[in-house]
């Protein structure tokens, strides 16, 4: 088992854990083998929704662990490198075929609201989130997708106010603006998480794919565009196993069940 990694498996249900209590940095190690299970996830249908979070009740993350900056340059062989494999990862997880889902609680910060940012739903701490891209005051700027992603998420103004001001959002204020989906009491949350990772991973796994490639593949497309993405989607599913067992069940008034053989 790894020791900056814990994978953990419930049914169809990964829950990845960033072990490096309290401060749970993105160190090399761990980006690497987050690297690697986010592309086995993404070939493993017996998978359907994946949470990610941090070791312990303290903090998601507060991002890189600058310490190893040279380290990595030297390891992947230069900055950008070092900078292009976070950049994928997030984008990996980001266009993944099924949900992901990130539990945000005391620090999440750089790189700790970035890796969120990828992912398809946040829910947040009620007590006690620090929330923000403090790069500004290190006299830099996000890195890993920061200043894109959020901009997208909450809009211009109130992303400018959170890089610039170098804002910390706790979970309310987050919700009020759109950055998370829901707030939890903090002793709450993980398995609100966890909940929610079983709601999504018993759907139908090619239609919530197709949803996710018109909703996040088609983001930023023309309308033409998006609704032709929707239409290609919608052929997918046409006459396939989901969508009658889905039909069968509505007719019949029950709840479908897309994994009979599970």
């Amino acid at each position: 088992m790894s020791d900056v990694l814990i994978v953990e498996r419930d049914g169809r249900v990964v829950t990845l854990v960033n072990d490096d209590a309290p401060r749970n940095r993105m160190g090399l190690d761990f980006m690497d083998e987050l690297e690697q299970q986010v592309d086995a996830l993404a070939q493993d249908d017996s998978v359907g929704a994946v949470v990610i979070r941090g070791a312990g009740e303290e903090h998601f993350s507060v991002g890189m662990n600058l310490k190893q900056l040279p380290e990595g340059i030297e390891r992947k062989g230069s900055f950008e490198a070092l900078l292009d494999q976070r950049l994928r990862v997030i984008s990996k997880i980001e266009n993944m075929n099924k949900p992901w889902i990130a539990t945000m609680y005391g620090y999440c910060l750089g790189g700790g609201l970035e890796l969120p940012l990828g992912c398809h739903f946040r829910l947040a701490a009620a007590e006690g989130a620090k929330i923000g891209l403090p790069e500004l005051d290190l006299g830099t700027l996000p890195a890993w997708g920061g200043t894109a992603r959020l901009t997208r998420t909450v809009g211009r103004a109130a992303a400018l106010d959170i890089i610039l001001r170098v804002k910390m959002l706790d979970g309310p204020e987050a919700l009020r603006i759109g950055l998370v989906h829901e707030v939890w009491p903090n002793d709450e949350l993980q398995q609100r998480a966890q909940d929610l990772a079983h709601e999504l991973a018993v759907k139908p796994p090619h239609a919530v794919a197709s949803v996710l490639r018109c909703v996040v593949g088609a983001e930023g497309a023309s309308l033409d565009e998006a609704l032709r993405v929707e239409r290609q989607e919608v052929r997918k599913t046409q006459g396939g196993a989901e969508m009658r067992e889905g039909m069968r069940a509505f007719l019949e008034k029950r709840e479908p069940n897309f994994f009979p053989d599970a």
